[in-house]
């Protein structure tokens, strides 16, 4: 059966997207189909504004609309206090658990070097940088990256390097309220509140 080239590009668009097959994006495709026009307009205008209406902080490197963005430029967060993540979408699990009160910084990777991503690759320097100046005063680094064989090796590299930095500040890793290999953007925030507040020093 040959299939219209427009509904051909749209499927092709879909199975570049992580996670969707070729069966579910022709699934997804052969909705839209049936969604009135004007969703669909609505619907093409939030993703081709995606990029533009958005702005990566320049403090933590979370995704916002400002820079820096709400949560680094809000006094009521505990500004000495840093929660290392590997992505935007750790901050946003961690925030919905509504029990952490300081500040991210926001790795966007972890040290893999199967796929040839080291240190230099991720935002590891400016995370150290961030913590060399004395104006912020940071007291504790939590390492929140993932239970995964890279999220350990990553949180590892930056507690050693944290260490030779400064043998006055706190550094610790999120608590096992996690399963190994588990990612930090799919957990619910009853788990996530406990590892947080069972994280051990480092």
């Amino acid at each position: 059966m040959r299939i219209p080239k427009a509904i051909q590009n749209v499927i092709e668009s879909f199975e570049r997207l992580p996670g969707i097959g070729p069966k579910s994006a022709e699934r997804l495709t052969f909705y839209l189909l049936h969604v009135p026009q004007g969703e669909l307009d609505r619907f093409a205008l939030a993703v081709q504004n995606l990029r533009k209406d958005t702005i990566m902080c320049s403090s933590c490197f979370n995704i916002g609309e400002t820079d820096p963005c709400f949560i680094c430029r809000d006094p009521q967060r505990n500004q000495s206090m840093i929660c290392v993540v590997e992505q935007p979408l750790d901050v946003i699990a961690l925030e919905k658990s509504k029990k952490y009160p300081g500040v991210y910084h926001v790795l966007n990777g972890k040290i893999d070097p199967l796929n040839n991503i080291g240190p230099d690759e991720i935002r590891i320097g400016e995370l150290l940088q961030r913590i060399l100046n004395d104006e912020l005063r940071i007291t504790e680094v939590i390492l929140a990256t993932n239970p995964t064989m890279e999220g350990e090796a990553t949180a590892m590299y930056i507690a050693k390097k944290l260490k030779v930095q400064s043998d006055k500040l706190k550094v610790s890793r999120i608590g096992r309220g996690l399963p190994i290999g588990a990612d930090i953007e799919y957990a619910d925030p009853t788990t996530l509140e406990r590892a947080m507040e069972g994280r051990s020093e480092y």
